[in-house]
């Protein structure tokens, strides 16, 4: 039996929940983030209704469809409730893959401060719990060498590169397998 994971998960800094179209300014800001724009792509979303658009048919609709999706990740405030945006982190469901992928971004002036990997962290621990899930995926550009660094921090394994067309060309391919 599959359970859904519960959210939000806290870590000792961080809130991650689902996202919802309140959540539009902060998507707007980070899918055009430089980092975001040379490591994941151009998703198109110039305002606040493609912004909401996207949560809609991305993250809304694939924790519907699959029960699992890209939460927000939030600075956790000192009355440990949800403070300051600063990312996104899930599981995505890829036609292209066989396994859920691990997705993550942040906004640039977060980024190098360990919140990748708390969050990541926290997320695979729950996702493997609750789905039952015994292998999840990675994708990144073979030249983000801080993703790579983070997922081989998580235990990822690089397997191989790949061209994708869908994503826009080569990337470099990392799996994790639950232990035990």
């Amino acid at each position: 039996m599959t359970l859904i994971a519960v959210y939000p998960l806290y870590t000792k800094r961080l809130v991650i929940r689902p996202l919802t179209e309140h959540e539009a300014p902060f998507i707007l800001k980070l899918l055009n983030d430089p980092g975001f724009l040379q490591f994941i792509g151009d998703k198109q979303v110039r305002n606040l209704e493609q912004a909401r658009e996207y949560i809609r048919t991305g993250p809304m609709q694939s924790f519907l469809e699959h029960g699992f999706a890209l939460h927000l990740v939030s600075l956790r405030a000192e009355n440990h409730g949800e403070g300051e945006p600063i990312g996104i982190c899930g599981l995505l469901q890829r036609d292209f893959l066989p396994a859920p992928d691990l997705g993550f971004a942040f906004l640039q002036e977060f980024t190098g401060q360990g919140f990748g990997f708390e969050a990541t962290r926290q997320v695979l621990a729950e996702e493997f719990t609750y789905k039952g899930l015994t292998k999840i995926m990675a994708i990144t550009a073979p030249d983000n060498e801080a993703s790579r660094a983070l997922l081989e921090k998580l235990n990822f394994i690089y397997t191989e590169s790949r061209n994708f067309p869908q994503l826009g060309g080569e990337s470099a391919i990392y799996h994790l397998h639950k232990a035990g």
